[in-house]
């Protein structure tokens, strides 16, 4: 099995290579830091899974994934979180990711979980599977939903969005409508709130 690592620290990374290595049959064959990296590594290392981390610099791990299913339908991706937020995992399965898993899962699971992702197969921790049943989140935010949050909460105007996009307004506007929608908000302050308050965007410092 072909693994690539998409995570932004050194250490997490080595310490998975060593992990994952002592099986007979998995080979890390590309390391990422950042998600904007991880594109042209998926199509130079032809990994079978890619374990992906969620808080990652620039692209976070769900945008992340989108782009490689944009790229690579059959990419089969297994988040890998610090965290188990449920709008988190609701929003990287409806990226595309076939499974969740935390960080403080044991290595047995995680050879499991990966095995299960090469496969095709979705994962999820039992605990997850339930509480996500019994959810109801509402339809997921789609990834030029989440370029004209970012840019929102940048404090940017439609006309400016549309421009940085390459849309036009009428498309900007319309989009807002559907994001005010979907997240159940009145306004474009309160949906920054309620995005940023989710995981959807994350505002640099």
């Amino acid at each position: 099995m072909k693994v690539m690592i998409v995570d932004d620290h050194f250490v997490v990374r080595s310490g998975l290579v060593a992990s994952l290595e002592l099986e007979d049959d998995i080979t890390v064959v590309a390391e990422a830091e950042r998600g904007e990296e991880a594109p042209a590594l998926l199509a130079s290392a032809k990994p079978e899974v890619i374990l992906m981390d969620l808080q990652l610099p620039g692209w976070n791990g769900i945008e992340t994934t989108e782009r490689l299913l944009e790229l690579d339908p059959a990419a089969r991706v297994l988040v890998f979180s610090t965290f188990a937020r449920d709008d988190e995992i609701q929003s990287s399965l409806d990226a595309g990711a076939l499974g969740f898993l935390q960080k403080t899962a044991s290595r047995d699971d995680l050879i499991a979980a990966l095995r299960r992702v090469a496969a095709g197969e979705r994962s999820l921790a039992p605990e997850i599977a339930t509480r996500l049943a019994g959810l109801k989140l509402g339809p997921a935010i789609t990834l030029r939903e989440r370029e004209i949050l970012s840019l929102i909460a940048k404090g940017r105007a439609n006309k400016e969005i549309a421009a940085a996009l390459g849309i036009a307004e009428d498309t900007v506007k319309r989009h807002i409508s559907n994001v005010l929608q979907k997240l159940d908000v009145s306004d474009r302050a309160q949906a920054t709130a309620e995005a940023i308050r989710r995981g959807i965007i994350r505002v640099e410092s």
